[in-house]
Order: structure tokens, then C-alpha cells, then sequence
């Protein structure tokens, strides 16, 4: 037995007061014990216990010896509670990354769901449309579009598909009318994402033909969810994802401009690190997220995107 073995018994024979008690309580007989107490003061070259008949006491020695033993005890019995709770029950911090438009409308009001069916985790979520490096930034997991992934090692679990639509406020349909095609769109005030030109970029697939348009205009937000309110508030036609418009087409807070515009769909994921080790607490989220919006009319999928190495 090693010599930190023999400190830890050497804590537990001072604080039950004796060898038997000792003895009882870790499932051993007091003559092993009593032997890994005479090895521990052969190696430190002290007598540490006084033995009587009715039990034993530290000697000055044995009681300067005992308070560094109880701090190394009482650090494994932390170890030891810490493995033990480890018994695939989510629970800690979990730390989420999301794209401020889908955080919003989509993932926020979502959590309460998630959070009463895991009531041992905590949740810290950071809204964002920059590219974010899961393991640099200490997050769990991140919510975003697939053409986000930007390290291989990462691994993607598809949540849904997410068209696109093309949409404007009624008052500004009315002051500038409603553009026919890509050629009409020139002469109206295009909101745009600042810092980012491919997503100003709208392409459309009719039949075997592409159109594209770069667009322009006087007002960008640094997220869909700024350029959506701009598009609330009159300032010109945006383009945004159909999950957020939908709403807005019902109550007709929004009109959907060119509806025949077809974009190419691009799919919404959850990044994480490495799914062989996954916490509990991350693997739930990943599965709340696909069965939360399995029935969304956007059509999520339940395939594992592995990381090509």
C-alpha cells in the first residue's frame, strides 16, 4: 500500500478515535490497519499515535501529521463525490452559442421546455453571428447555419432546413410598390448584413437558371434579427429566414415580396466538440433541439455530419 493510502487510514483512525472503529468503517480488520500505521511511522521516522485500552490519540507529531492527511482526505472524498455524481444525469452549466435571430425567435423560448425537463443544468446562452471557436470560448455547443462551420474537427447535428423569403413592410410596399424580378429590385432600398457580402448576396433557382443579386441600399445590421426590425419598420425589403417572417405574413405586419423567389435552402445545426465523450448535459440539448423541431415545416434531418480528419 502506498504511502498515501496509509495517510488516508491515519485520518480515519484520529477522527474515529480508534483502530476498531477505524477498522469498521472502512471494511477492514484492525490488524491490517493497525499495521499500515506502524509502516506510515516507520517512514516518517515518529511515533503518531498514543495507544491506550480504551482507543488512541495523536501524539504531537502524529496531530501536526493529521491536519495535512485530513486536507488530502478531505480533497479525494471531493474527488469521489464529483465520479460518483457522474451518473449520465444532465446536470452544471451548459454553455450555448446561437445565431442571434434563431436565439431569439426559435431556441430562447424554447428553453423553458429544456430546462424543466433537466432541472439540474443551468443554461448560459450567448447570442452571436460571428464565428465562434467552441473550445477556445469554453461553449458546450453552438447553434448555427451549416455554412458557419469553419474547424473540421468540429462535429454538426442537423436541426432543420431554413428557406429563405423576401419580404417588406406594408408601408413600404405602398410608398415604393412591389419589384417584379431582380431588375425591379435595383431600384429599391435593400437592407443588408454588414461585415458579411456573401449574405448580401440573393440568389434564386428557377427551373435550370440562377439569378443573382448583390443587394443595395442605405441601412445594414450587424444580424438578421436588426435587419428584421428594419424591415418592420419600413426601411426597405429584406431577406430573411421563413421562421421568422411566417408570423408576420399572417398578421400581415409583412408582405412577402416575389414569392416565385427560390433560394437554394441552407440548414440549421448544433456544432459540438467530440461526440464519443459528450456530457449528458450537452447530448440532451442535441436531442431536445432535433425532437423540438422535428415537425417544423422546414423539415429538420437527424443525421450526424462526422468531421473529415
Amino acid at each position: 500500500m502506498d504511502i498515501s493510502a496509509q495517510m488516508l487510514i491515519f485520518a480515519t483512525v484520529v477522527e474515529q478515535g480508534s483502530i476498531s472503529a477505524a477498522a469498521r468503517s472502512m471494511g477492514q480488520t484492525p490488524s491490517a490497519v493497525s499495521k499500515q500505521i506502524g509502516l506510515l511511522e516507520d517512514h516518517v521516522h515518529y511515533r503518531l499515535l498514543n495507544r491506550t485500552r480504551i482507543g488512541v490519540t495523536p501524539t504531537q507529531e502524529g496531530q501536526d501529521l493529521y491536519e495535512k492527511c485530513k486536507a488530502m482526505a478531505d480533497k479525494f472524498k471531493e474527488a469521489e463525490a464529483l465520479i460518483l455524481n457522474l451518473d449520465g444525469t444532465p446536470r452544471g452549466k451548459l454553455r450555448i452559442a446561437s445565431t442571434v435571430a434563431f436565439g431569439k425567435s426559435q431556441l430562447t423560448p424554447a428553453l423553458p421546455v429544456f430546462m424543466e425537463e433537466n432541472p439540474e443544468v443551468e443554461v448560459s446562452l450567448d447570442l452571436t453571428d460571428r464565428d465562434v471557436d467552441l473550445q477556445a470560448e469554453g461553449f458546450d455547443a453552438a447553434v448555427c447555419f451549416a455554412e458557419q462551420r469553419k474547424h473540421p474537427d468540429t462535429m454538426v447535428r442537423r436541426i432543420m432546413q431554413s428557406r429563405r423569403v423576401l419580404c417588406a413592410a406594408p408601408v413600404y410596399i405602398e410608398r415604393n410598390g412591389a419589384p417584379k424580378d431582380f431588375t425591379e429590385m435595383a431600384a429599391h432600398n435593400c437592407l443588408r448584413v454588414s461585415g458579411n457580402s456573401g449574405r448580401n448576396l440573393w440568389q434564386s433557382l428557377e427551373g435550370n437558371h440562377e439569378q443573382c443579386f448583390e443587394a443595395q441600399g442605405n441601412f445594414e445590421g450587424n444580424s438578421t434579427d436588426v435587419v428584421f426590425r428594419a424591415a418592420l419598420a419600413g426601411l426597405g425589403i429584406a431577406r430573411l429566414p421563413y421562421y421568422m417572417a411566417e408570423q408576420k405574413f399572417m398578421t400581415g405586419e409583412l408582405i412577402h415580396v416575389m414569392p416565385e423567389y427560390a433560394p437554394a435552402s441552407t440548414e440549421i445545426v448544433v456544432m459540438f466538440a467530440d461526440r464519443r465523450n459528450l456530457a449528458p448535459k450537452t447530448r440532451a440539448f442535441i436531442d431536445f433541439l432535433v425532437r423540438r423541431f422535428n415537425n417544423n415545416l422546414e423539415r429538420p434531418s437527424n443525421k450526424i455530419i462526422v468531421a473529415e480528419r
